[in-house]
């Protein structure tokens, strides 16, 4: 594509034929041209043209790079090739995920020989949420950078046929992560299946997975399609990956080399049209290193590994996350976490991630009667799970105080404390 200045009211009208947010602008982030979808989405009752793209979708005066995130423009002066980007948009809707690809124009260099002109594309990407919306939607939720570094893994990858490997620790969200995927597919339209590996016992692991036929073993009373089939021309997901057992390994390799399989008792070849997501929270090379994972299948599985970050790598998006479990915990209820509760949350180290996270939070509701959860609330949830953190310290009470001990370090008076003990909340 080449531009220049005497070329806007052609690129106007090319643009307003794309139905995606598209904008033209210079190498001083000046908006030149700006489509419908543009306008409808960021304009919010402004005009657009002649301002800064930053100042309209960021709401900042300085540019991205000077604001925390990347700016596709920088990058594509040093690159002179097309970028892109994740960027948090503020629009119509509030704040909300955009994909960026930007291009930059031939035909109109500047004097240095760099790109004069960028043709930029925004794409709102449904898979998450910054969580300031208040709707306690279910999705991924997060502001921090290695949450943004995750989404932009999963924005790249997703729209790919690539098989996706996902690494974390428990309670990270895996699960998500691989429905966010699968939603970024061309495959969305069709199912996500969830292979749960760490549940299925190692005789039943192949019919489940492959089906089988009437009469293959003892209690096949009826053919029966396996998981595989039910996710054909859509997603499989192999939750805890690490758990499959040596002898059911070979024969998942050949499903992902051949895309061909067996049912059980059968001799007829039949063929998947899946895209493999598979999800672990143990080292797998070091499985290969002890013999109980085939060095094969791991190359297999991991051609797009990503890495889910712990809950402690993101605290500040623990007041994001509450505020949206909250909302999915007490539908009925309008909770509020006291900033000191809050503060006390983010010096947990939770290593149960988001998942104990939900849990002290569905306690904490449950020990509240009215709408504000407080510390002393919060306190008492985390001590109910034995966290060591969770109470402040104080000298070691006699015998015959402990009960009142207890009541002080939570702030809370003692028949309050004998109450809660019973179970009256």
């Amino acid at each position: 594509m080449t531009a220049s200045s005497t070329d806007l009211p052609s690129w106007s009208a090319y643009l307003e034929a794309l139905p995606e947010p598209h904008i033209l602008f210079d190498r001083s982030y000046r908006i030149l041209a700006a489509n419908a979808a543009y306008r409808r989405q960021y304009g919010q009752g402004q005009g657009v043209l002649g301002r800064r793209c930053h100042e309209v979708s960021h709401h900042s005066s300085v540019p991205c790079d000077q604001a925390g995130e990347v700016c596709p423009l920088a990058q594509a002066l040093h690159s002179r090739a097309r970028e892109k980007v994740l960027h948090l948009h503020h629009s119509r809707h509030g704040e909300e995920y955009v994909q960026i690809e930007l291009l930059p124009l031939a035909g109109a260099e500047a004097a240095d020989g760099a790109p004069a002109f960028f043709l930029e594309k925004m794409e709102p990407l449904p898979l998450a949420h910054h969580g300031s919306a208040g709707d306690g939607a279910p999705g991924m939720i997060g502001r921090a950078p290695a949450f943004q570094a995750l989404l932009g893994l999963i924005a790249r990858v997703g729209p790919s046929a690539a098989s996706v490997l996902l690494l974390g620790e428990s309670g990270t969200g895996k699960e998500l992560a691989a429905r966010a995927i699968h939603d970024a597919s061309s495959r969305a339209a069709r199912a996500l299946v969830v292979v749960d590996c760490a549940s299925l016992p190692e005789t039943l692991f192949e019919s489940e997975l492959f089906g089988h036929e009437r009469g293959a073993f003892t209690g096949a009373h009826a053919a029966r399609a396996g998981l595989v089939e039910a996710a054909q021309g859509g997603t499989l997901f192999l939750d805890e990956v690490g758990d499959i057992p040596l002898s059911m390994q070979v024969k998942l390799l050949r499903l992902l080399e051949s895309g061909t399989y067996r049912r059980v008792g059968q001799t007829e070849l039949r063929r998947a049209d899946i895209r493999l997501v598979a999800a672990t929270h143990h080292d797998l090379q070091a499985l290969v290193r002890a013999g109980r994972f085939r060095q094969d299948l791991y190359y297999r599985l991991s051609t797009f590994p990503v890495r889910l970050p712990a809950l402690r790598e993101r605290r500040e998006d623990i007041a994001l996350l509450a505020t949206a479990l909250l909302q999915r915990l007490a539908p009925g209820r309008t909770l509020r976490l006291a900033p000191e509760a809050l503060q006390l949350l983010a010096q947990q180290p939770f290593p149960g991630n988001v998942r104990e996270l939900r849990n002290v939070l569905e306690r904490a509701a449950l020990l509240s009667d009215g709408s504000d959860i407080s510390s002393a609330t919060v306190a008492q949830a985390l001590a109910l799970d034995g966290a060591p953190s969770a109470l402040p310290l104080a000298p070691a009470p006699s015998p015959g105080s402990t009960r009142r001990a207890q009541a002080q370090a939570l702030g809370i008076s003692e028949r309050t404390l004998y109450r809660r003990l019973r179970g009256g909340g």
